[in-house]
């Protein structure tokens, strides 16, 4: 196991600036001419200061900063810019001739600071760019350069995820395993100091480990409480005795909540008003930052901690109801989020998740379009019952979508009923009827376990495909059979299955669009397919009906909303995706991608194009940050899919 850590003392660079290309360009444009700056607002944490450096990085400016320390002091931001005494007509003279200032933390200004900032603008000869946290009151003549239209805002949300991901990949030097990123992200709530101190704290403690199965790095176990991270959670530390006891009591219950009743309603009171505890409709109480928990326990002595600390049999009635939970919204054919707060606090803690549990969690996340996640949940199953069929065919369908050909067939070595993975295994290697022969046998096979009511009574092997046999009319009553058959919709073959499926579903929405041949029915699915939260089939539908619309711009809107669609989805590659992803690409990005999927190196493509070979690798890093690549290797199949092969 190759573990990832450094020195202490290590001098970190920041971070590589990554994303927000938009917002980026929006500041740079601010300060063109006829512009007279920006006013960058946003929560604490998100970046709007490292966005704003790289946005003047080069420019000739000067920069001021408020502080909590010196918000009694008039002109205290300005100190190092004016001279002692100074009245506020002279500070907005004297920089007047700045041409471009820059004002961090605008929100602790002290008043006179703040006034000066305003009559600057008022002024229009100083560019300037301002920024605020959106945490407690602002100066009133900071916040009125926006309300009073002297500025334009820009409200920067939080990272998003795929920034955050690529943003953690440099960071850490690789891809991180899709349930360590989904714990960062959770942890730090998009504030990026909050999520480089944790990534520094893993790998000051030697916490990341590099899983050799899919190369990327994974932490298991407790949260390493360093003093940084301590100082983040200051708030719930430093409080009084009363109120830390309830907090730790909150810490210690987790991963489940307490009954309010439980505990001293006045202290709750207090709690909930200073934002450090949730109440739900159940009336159970929760603490509010995920970051909290762990530092309390941590903080606790070790005869306290053995006192509170919850025994695994309070979990495990927990951990059934949310399986059962995930099951019945697959059957309801509804897999919007569910909270699932104990498999992923097992996952995160190492603790052993079991493979039914496992298998149910991977299937949730498949259904979802979330490809990566589905196949780390199932491995999660697989390392306490390594050949537990249910999580072999979750890997082995989520490799097969992501088109990762050889992790499925070694899922699905030794297991040669697994006949809906080995379906998409066909496809993915491009023998679609292969694929329809398999999703044949699958029917067969649930037909012989569950009896007639959980398919269509006369199914054969060949009777899900369309010309490949006969097929009855009677509809399937279970969801393994509807999920088989919706299958064949996905591989563009909704024959019966139009019939088949149950009439009133979306799936047989989509199915009997997809036989007329019908582009906007196809639009509806898939809007309705997106509703349940099956993002990928709603991609898949969008996909489809690109190619039946008659009209290019309605096609080229569904294109549009297909993609879009398809990278939320974790690097889905399926046949109805086949085409759909080279767009995304500007035309410079698609000839030289094609040209690396056919074989060529980078000096040969910089031959053929007249470019230099910087340039062509430049435009292979960013195609691969758009596509979800990790390498030329996988260009082949996100140019186009492989030729069919004989089944």
């Amino acid at each position: 196991m190759t573990t990832l850590r450094r020195e202490a003392k290590t001098l970190e660079l920041p971070w590589r600036f990554t994303g927000r290309e938009d917002e980026l360009e929006l500041i740079r444009r601010s300060l063109t001419a006829g512009h007279h700056g920006i006013v960058v607002t946003g929560p604490a944490g998100c970046g709007k200061t490292r966005l704003v450096t790289e946005a003047v990085r080069g420019s000739d400016r000067a920069r001021a900063a408020g502080t909590p320390e010196t918000r009694h002091l008039s002109f205290a931001a300005f100190a190092h810019l004016l001279p002692e005494r100074v009245s506020l007509h002279r500070a907005v003279q004297l920089l007047s001739g700045v041409r471009l200032l820059v004002v961090d933390d605008a929100h602790l200004l002290d008043d006179a600071s703040a006034a000066l900032v305003h009559q600057l603008a008022v002024h229009g000869r100083t560019r300037l760019i301002v920024v605020a946290a959106d945490v407690g009151p602002c100066p009133g003549a900071i916040s009125r350069l926006w309300t009073g239209e002297l500025l334009p805002r820009l409200v920067l949300e939080p990272l998003p995820g795929e920034e955050t991901e690529q943003l953690l990949a440099a960071g850490v030097g690789g891809s991180l395993e899709p349930l360590t990123l989904n714990r960062l992200r959770h942890l730090s709530r998009g504030d990026l100091r909050l999520l480089r101190d944790l990534v520094d704290a893993l790998r000051e403690r030697g916490l990341l480990t590099c899983r050799a199965e899919t190369d990327t790095w994974a932490w298991r176990g407790p949260v390493p409480v360093t003093a940084t991270i301590r100082e983040h959670a200051a708030q719930v530390l430093e409080g009084p005795r009363e109120a830390r006891e309830t907090l730790e009591r909150l810490a210690f219950a987790e991963p489940l909540p307490l009954p309010m009743g439980d505990l001293d309603l006045r202290l709750l009171e207090d709690l909930e008003s200073d934002g450090l505890i949730r109440i739900d409709d159940h009336g159970t109480v929760r603490l509010t930052h995920p970051l909290h928990g762990p530092v309390l326990r941590a903080a606790a002595g070790r005869l306290r901690a053995a006192r509170l600390a919850r025994t695994p049999d309070r979990w495990e009635a927990a951990l059934a109801a949310e399986s059962a939970a995930l099951t019945g919204r697959i059957e309801q054919a509804d897999v919007r989020p569910l909270p699932t707060p104990v498999g992923e606090w097992l996952a995160q803690e190492g603790a052993a998740v079991p493979a039914g549990y496992a298998a149910v969690r991977a299937r949730f996340s498949r259904l979802r379009g979330e490809l990566r996640e589905a196949a780390a949940w199932a491995r999660e199953g697989l390392r306490g019952a390594p050949h537990d069929a249910r999580c072999r065919c979750e890997l082995a369908l989520a490799a097969a979508q992501s088109g990762d050909t050889a992790t499925a067939q070694e899922a699905i070595d030794g297991h040669p009923d697994l006949d809906e993975p080995s379906a998409w295994l066909a496809a993915a290697r491009g023998d679609t009827e292969g694929a329809l022969a398999a999703i044949g046998d699958a029917m067969d096979g649930m037909v012989q376990r569950y009896g007639n009511e959980a398919g269509a009574p006369g199914v054969g092997a060949h009777g899900a495909g369309e010309g490949a046999g006969s097929v009855t009319e009677a509809e399937p009553a279970c969801a393994d059979a509807v999920f088989a058959l919706y299958d064949l919709v996905r591989l563009g073959a909704p024959g019966k299955a139009a019939e088949l499926l149950p009439a009133d579903s979306v799936f047989a929405l989509h199915a009997n669009a997809l036989a007329r041949e019908d582009g906007a029915a196809l639009d509806r699915a898939a809007e309705a397919l997106e509703e349940r939260g099956f993002l990928l089939f709603a991609a898949e539908a969008h996909a489809q009906a690109a190619r039946a619309h008659r009209d290019p711009r309605a096609a080229r809107t569904s294109r549009t909303r297909a993609v879009a669609l398809a990278r939320r989805c974790q690097g889905a590659r399926t046949p109805a995706l086949s085409g759909l992803v080279l767009g995304e690409l500007t035309a410079r990005q698609r000839q030289i991608v094609t040209l690396a999927a056919a074989g060529l190196s980078n000096r040969q493509i910089a031959e053929q194009l007249t470019l230099s070979i910087r340039t062509v690798g430049n435009h292979l890093y960013s195609a691969y940050a758009r596509l979800g690549a990790s390498d030329r290797g996988a260009l082949p199949w996100l140019v186009e899919l492989p030729e069919v092969q004989p089944a």
